[in-house]
């Protein structure tokens, strides 16, 4: 592990495993030419995430590509997440065209602009996959959260991420049931889509850590937004309903009142959201008690 402009930069052990196959069977070049376009696209995230204000804590280098470990700058839109996410994916746009470009042009070698041509469409094509922690699986997120509130947001993406890496190991495996068991399994696939299964395990084992950090930063984004004059979207609930499921139904980007009303229909109070999240930290109860 470096430390290189205030960010960490780690390499994963398998990594370092398969340079020093490839120095062994003479495929180094293509190898360190990957590392190269993984490091670049890495780039472009920690530069928009420093543009956002938001924090590179770490950069992990991974057999098929790279994680950053970003530390949310505390009430940021949902999309300054987006816009980080595709920084990434854009620096393999742009790579894949001036690498055809030039072999177009005859100022490099044809070969050699094919490769790093494919090369950059694989990385932007994979990096796409709608599975958290890839750049899909972000934007997958921000795309939920247009609609969905944000516990449900969390989910989805949880649940959508180990489903495609469930794909993904069975398209590996895919050889091998087909023929019989005497295909050969694409054990890279099978590496890759085995990690990413249980990095969104993992990611759905954190949900009620992360929800919790949602809340604890609406106050500052809802001090923003009260000032800038935002109109408030309601949450409409009955007195008899928890205080937890009520804050579940928080949307990222929007300030919510929540109005309470009793059985005939009538509204008896209406609570900001800043109430209900004091509310939720401070134990179970019901809505009504919140008007007392």
């Amino acid at each position: 592990m470096i430390e290189l402009g205030g960010i960490r930069w780690s390499l994963h052990p398998l990594l370092a495993v398969l340079m020093l196959l490839s120095v062994l069977t003479g495929y180094i070049g293509e190898l360190l030419t990957l590392f190269v376009l993984v490091f670049v696209h890495e780039l472009g995230h920690a530069a928009a995430a420093y543009a956002f204000g938001w924090k590179v804590l770490e950069i992990r280098l991974l057999p098929f590509g790279g994680v950053a470990e970003l530390e949310e700058k505390p009430g940021a839109p949902a999309w300054e997440e987006a816009a980080i996410a595709l920084a990434g994916p854009l620096q393999n746009v742009w790579m894949a065209g001036a690498a055809w470009a030039l072999g177009a042009g005859g100022a490099m070698d044809a070969q050699l602009a094919a490769y790093l041509v494919q090369a950059n469409l694989l990385l932007l094509t994979f990096n796409l996959l709608p599975i958290y922690p890839l750049d899909g699986g972000r934007l997958l997120r921000f795309a939920c959260g247009l609609r969905m509130n944000y516990y449900g947001t969390l989910r989805f993406s949880a649940w959508a991420g180990m489903g495609c890496s469930l794909l993904m190991i069975g398209y590996a495996l895919l050889p091998q049931l087909q023929r019989g068991g005497s295909g050969g399994v694409q054990a890279n696939l099978l590496a890759v889509g085995l990690f990413l299964l249980a990095a969104n395990w993992t990611y759905r084992k954190q949900i009620p850590f992360l929800f919790m950090r949602f809340l604890m930063t609406r106050g500052r984004s809802a001090k923003r937004r009260i000032q800038a004059g935002s109109r408030a979207r309601p949450i409409v609930v009955t007195g008899r309903h928890p205080i937890w499921t009520t804050a579940r139904l928080f949307l990222r980007d929007h300030y919510h009142l929540v109005y309470v009303m009793d059985d005939p229909g009538r509204i008896v109070g209406v609570l900001p959201e800043q109430r209900v999240v004091e509310g939720y930290l401070s134990g179970d109860r019901a809505v009504s008690d919140l008007l007392r």
